[in-house]
């Protein structure tokens, strides 16, 4: 439990991760204002298909906010302090008051979870709020089994984004990446056309969990492919194997490498 307090102490004394919490609780409202926007004109105009949408993409957006978490949480560790402070990495220190790695991780993972979590919830109020605030009357009843799953696919997300960053030991490869992956194109999408495997990737298949509904006819990449439980099972076997990869190569790392 000490170990799981000083990860949370350290998280919150990070510049970074007030970024992080203003993408995570605000973009999603304004994304899903903007949306009920022209969703009122569609509605008014008798042409609108996708009212039980409104929200759930901006939702989508906002897991952007714990990728930076998770990357802060591992990357803040390697960076080289000033030459008042000794020169040397915060990881040094922190590997020094923990003397199990696995430990250390948990703890880590645990802090990013807690944080993760109430985030989304934050974000969640946010953006039903905007949506009811635009919309009245035409707002769509936000589900709670979907909104379970938003809380889902962010923590998972942030897992990620976590273990990656520990087999990179850096921020600038899991923050492009995933950034990219869930803002401008999705890997799946790209992988889409040439193999159904891009389903099982974790950003498809964590979207299962909340985007996609049963009542899609488009044939596309857009179609439901998994059932929610099972996308979600799917995302939580990725964090599961990258969590395990990167404890084994934390361990026999050399913390100076």
């Amino acid at each position: 439990m000490r170990a799981f307090n000083a990860e949370l102490s350290k998280l919150f004394s990070l510049p970074g991760i007030w970024l992080a919490f203003l993408i995570g609780a605000f973009a999603p409202a304004v994304i899903a204002a903007l949306d009920s926007i022209v969703q009122k004109e569609e509605i008014i105009a008798g042409v609108s298909t996708r009212i039980s949408e409104v929200g759930y993409g901006g939702l989508g957006f906002g897991v952007q906010g714990v990728i930076i978490l998770g990357v802060l949480a591992v990357s803040s560790e390697y960076l080289t302090e000033s030459s008042e402070s000794g020169g040397g990495q915060q990881i040094t220190t922190s590997l020094t008051a923990v003397s199990s790695r696995l430990h250390f991780l948990l703890a880590k993972a645990g802090a990013v979870t807690v944080i993760s979590i109430l985030l989304c919830i934050v974000a969640i109020i946010t953006t039903v709020l905007a949506t009811h605030l635009v919309l009245g009357e035409y707002a769509p009843a936000f589900e709670w089994s979907r909104l379970i799953g938003v809380v889902c696919y962010w923590t998972f997300t942030a897992l990620l984004a976590l273990g990656i960053t520990v087999l990179t030991k850096s921020s600038i490869i899991p923050l492009a990446v995933l950034m990219i992956n869930s803002s401008v194109v999705s890997f799946s999408i790209l992988l889409y056309k040439v193999t159904k495997l891009a389903f099982y990737l974790p950003d498809r298949a964590g979207l299962e969990m909340f985007m996609f509904t049963s009542d899609t006819v488009t044939g596309s990449l857009f179609d439901r492919f998994h059932t929610p439980f099972t996308g979600g099972l799917v995302m939580f076997a990725w964090v599961v194997v990258i969590f395990i990869v990167a404890a084994i190569v934390f361990h026999r790392r050399d913390v100076a490498s």
